[in-house]
């Protein structure tokens, strides 16, 4: 199966080359270089992040419902690149709108821990991630209401909705070593998230550390997870649906999806990103809408049914 997930993940990759805003046709080498290929290669690195964090958050957590946004790392990263924007650091130095991102998750899973205590468990942290959550929506809410001008606005929350479009080359370059760094971490915990399954006591019993699997998956989800919303802004739901579908396929275990979730999340946000692009010719849209607005309103009802599934 993970042979297919490549195939795959292959061939969407190339598709999505000869994509343009509604269009479809083989591109110049500029337009190729300058837009495609940096648009191609975000949506395999955000993508695979959140489809891995997505995993391991449900592992370790043991909750279908749990994706990275539950923790607030997506918040706090996307608070740091918005007082980037708000200061207008991004637009005297490019690179501060990542750095800024990466810091604001830094900061979000500092405080995610220090709120989880000492020796955090699955509903500790579960309750200090919405907290985290809390206090950056709170500080996003006054970030746009005390906006300098409207443009400043217009750009901010257009960048909230989430998207891969007009990111250059420099900023997946400079985004790829963290995310990459992350999933290591992330796909590190095997182990620990299957004996974790079995519940914490029984994860004592078999010499797991609770408390340094829990650590890693926090640290871990915020560079997989907060480096690609510094640069791609939020993009929801990815992290919540990819363990379920692969849930039929690879079993039960935690662990067994670690392997294939990044390919799979990758997989389903070029998916969604291409969708987006083509929607012009089939929707009287005057432009392609955010990818983070596409996987809101598909991950949405996935969401509530899994949450009536879970209902008996």
């Amino acid at each position: 199966m993970i042979r297919w997930l490549v195939l795959l993940l292959v061939v969407l990759a190339a598709i999505s080359l000869f994509i343009g805003d509604a269009t479809l046709a083989s591109p110049d080498a500029l337009i190729l270089w300058q837009l495609r290929v940096p648009r191609t290669l975000l949506g395999v690195l955000v993508g695979g992040g959140l489809g891995l964090s997505g995993a391991v958050l449900q592992g370790a957590l043991r909750n279908p419902l749990a994706d990275p946004g539950l923790l607030g790392i997506t918040g706090t990263a996307g608070l740091g690149a918005v007082i980037a924007f708000y200061w207008g650091l991004a637009a005297v130095f490019p690179p501060a709108l990542v750095v800024a991102g990466l810091l604001g998750a830094g900061v979000g899973a500092a405080f995610l821990l220090s709120f989880a205590g000492r020796a955090p468990s699955g509903p500790s942290l579960i309750l200090a991630g919405v907290a985290v959550s809390a206090i950056a929506a709170a500080l996003l809410a006054l970030a746009l209401t005390l906006a300098p001008n409207p443009f400043a606005l217009a750009e901010i929350t257009f960048w909230l909705m989430g998207g891969l479009a007009d990111r250059p080359l420099w900023q997946v370059v400079l985004a790829a070593p963290t995310i990459l760094f992350g999933a290591a971490i992330l796909l590190s915990l095997g182990r620990g998230l299957d004996a974790l399954s079995l519940g914490e006591d029984t994860a004592r019993s078999l010499g797991v550390p609770i408390t340094r699997t829990l650590r890693l998956a926090a640290v871990g989800t915020a560079f997989a997870v907060g480096t690609g919303a510094a640069v791609a802004g939020s993009i929801g739901f990815i992290g919540l649906v990819v363990p379920h579908l692969l849930r039929p396929w690879f079993g039960e275990r935690p662990g067994a999806l670690l392997p294939a979730a990044p390919l799979a999340g990758a997989a389903l946000l070029l998916s969604a990103d291409m969708l987006v692009r083509l929607a012009p010719l089939a929707l009287p849209l005057s432009a392609s809408p955010p990818v983070g607005v596409l996987t809101a309103l598909l991950g949405a009802p996935f969401l509530v049914a899994i949450a009536r599934r879970a209902v008996p």
